[in-house]
């Protein structure tokens, strides 16, 4: 018998599967049929102390005898409901959703248009849960986010040569990209005098993440320059949104812009490698809590937000949203300075994060406490603004939410990988990259093939899909783009 098939029987993960697989490998010479095993496993599981002095089940019976008993996994009588607003989405996307829907925590659950595969919760899926917080329907890259600032300055500035030049040092001054990038001379923030002592992980790694404050990582993280424009029509629609209205999501529209165009400065990243950290801490200790999940279901392992493991994770997960801010918050203000220009004012949100929220599922239930989590996907509250990116070669859109219920107040964290790195390393080349960017007036400073435009979705689709969920107010085109360098490992 495969382990995959000794898991589903009831053998948890570690000492006790090893010693099973074991056993299996043995009875093969002993002359035992499959249904003969299978009887034994089931029945040492069920009475180890039976087994104890069985030639071949003694050891699996002992450390069974030891080991914390296994629970059945007891999936919800009918799968929670969930939203699709995809088109066309790839089958297993969906699937994952499905799947997670049939977890004994979730209540509630929504897919975004952007969505594409990830471990156990597709990128743009969002979940609800009571009571649980699962570390892998955040993500890795905790409190990943988007900050738009807009700048004193004409827009224009991106149409001369020597302008150009001088944002372009900003860029590469002012962050750093790649796997482990850091300051030699650490940057300066508040956050570092919050209390790091929230979980071990957190506490280890603080000098880690001091280091890389400021510091932007790979994969398709990006800091870039670009035009926002806002029509007339949408200056009236902005007009109607009160002022700071993120309602703990992000931050409001803080400034009053009219209609025309603006230079404006666009980043995206998140909690570096002390996110990364924390989220593999706490992804394999609520797996390690939960061995009766199928493998299937494994990477939905979850955490009671009772229990210390949880609160730990929690209390963590939440640092590392201030932390987030902050990279964003320095980059943007040392890019400014660096050009001596003032910052007219900005919008930011998560979207790798969970949030306690209140929610009335129209299951006659009312309102009540919900964990939202939101794994690639932008929170869209009533009027709550946000920041939805394209691609290097396409336009990305400040948002308003319309607070739609079935979706969870939720809408898309961009357009969305249509292909995955590997494919997209095999289907492009530099050449007639440029080429297309050329012509667009998209300057790239620097970025891997897998982030080429053609490996996205196309933004206008995905906004089609969710007219709905967010109403444009502002659109960005960038035009100056610096992410990591070729080479360079993806962290996203």
């Amino acid at each position: 018998m495969k382990a995959r098939e000794l898991e589903n029987l009831g053998i948890p993960r570690g000492e006790a599967l090893r010693l099973a697989v074991k056993a299996c490998s043995r009875s093969r010479d002993m002359g035992l049929s499959r249904e003969s095993l299978r009887a034994a496993i089931e029945g040492v599981i069920a009475n180890p102390a039976g087994y104890l002095r069985d030639p071949l089940f003694d050891r699996l019976a002992t450390e069974l005898s030891v080991a914390p008993k296994v629970r059945g996994f007891a999936e919800r009588e009918q799968p929670a409901p969930f939203g699709n607003w995809g088109l066309n989405l790839e089958p297993e996307s969906v699937a994952q959703m499905q799947r997670a829907c049939r977890l004994p925590v979730a209540v509630a659950g929504a897919l975004m248009p952007d969505a594409h595969v990830g471990y156990g919760l597709p990128i743009g899926g969002v979940l609800a849960t009571e009571n649980a917080i699962i570390p892998y329907a955040v993500g890795v890259d905790i409190a990943c986010r988007m900050r738009l600032s807009v700048l004193d300055m004409p827009a224009s500035t991106l149409d001369s040569d020597h302008a150009r030049d001088g944002l372009t040092r900003a860029l590469e001054r002012e962050t750093i990209f790649g796997m482990g990038g850091r300051f030699q001379k650490p940057r300066e923030h508040e956050v570092m005098d919050a209390d790091w002592s929230v979980s071990p992980v957190t506490e280890i790694n603080k000098s880690k993440a001091w280091g890389q404050l400021g510091t932007s990582g790979s994969g398709n993280h990006f800091v870039e320059f670009g035009v926002l424009t806002i029509t007339p029509e949408q200056a009236t629609a902005r007009a109607e949104v009160p002022e700071s209205s993120g309602s703990g999501h992000g931050s409001g529209w803080t400034f009053g812009l009219g209609a025309g165009t603006y230079l404006a400065l666009l980043s995206h990243s998140g909690s570096r490698g002390t996110g990364a950290a924390v989220c593999d801490k706490y992804s394999k200790l609520a797996m390690s809590q939960h061995p009766e999940l199928p493998k299937d279901l494994s990477f939905l392992a979850w955490l009671d937000l009772d229990s210390q493991e949880g609160r730990e994770y929690f209390d963590a997960m939440n640092l590392m949203g201030r932390y987030a801010a902050a990279n964003h918050e320095l980059i943007h203000t040392h890019i400014a300075r660096n050009l001596g220009a003032e910052v007219l004012g900005h919008i930011e949100n998560h979207h790798n994060f969970a949030w306690k929220e209140t929610h009335d599922l129209g299951d006659g239930r009312g309102p009540r406490e919900l964990i939202v989590h939101r794994k690639g996907a932008t929170p869209a509250g009533r009027n709550v603004l946000g920041v939805i990116p394209g691609s290097m070669a396409a336009p990305g859109f400040v948002v308003r939410g319309l607070g739609a219920a079935p979706s969870l107040m939720s809408a898309s964290h961009g357009a969305g990988r249509a292909m995955s790195r590997t494919k997209a390393r095999e289907s492009f080349a530099w050449g007639n990259v440029k080429r297309d960017l050329k012509k667009l007036s998209v300057e790239l400073i620097s970025a891997g093939i897998d982030e080429a435009p053609g490996a996205y979705k196309d933004i206008h689709q995905v906004m089609a899909c969710q007219q709905d969920l967010v109403q444009p107010v502002a659109r960005f085109d960038p035009r100056l783009v610096k992410m990591a360098p070729e080479g360079e490992r993806p962290e996203d």
